[in-house]
């Protein structure tokens, strides 16, 4: 089963492994979004997301950082 938008530490472990020299502080949505779709595991289209779900990723992002 692959990941969802929901799938929120998962996604940040991935984008973390896959882009590690980029500040999630400076991510903007449209790229991050992207990036998620982007993933090989991840199931879900845009459709489904929202910049709440978008404002999630990126805060648990930089919390996985600190």
């Amino acid at each position: 089963m692959g990941l969802r938008w929901t799938d929120i530490h998962d996604i940040v472990a991935e984008l973390d492994e896959l882009h590690p020299d980029v500040d999630p502080q400076y991510v903007r949505f449209p790229d991050l979004m992207n990036w998620v779709l982007a993933l090989d595991d991840f199931e879900e289209t845009e459709e489904h997301c929202g910049e709440k779900i978008l404002e999630a990723i990126q805060m648990a992002w930089i919390e996985d950082r600190v």
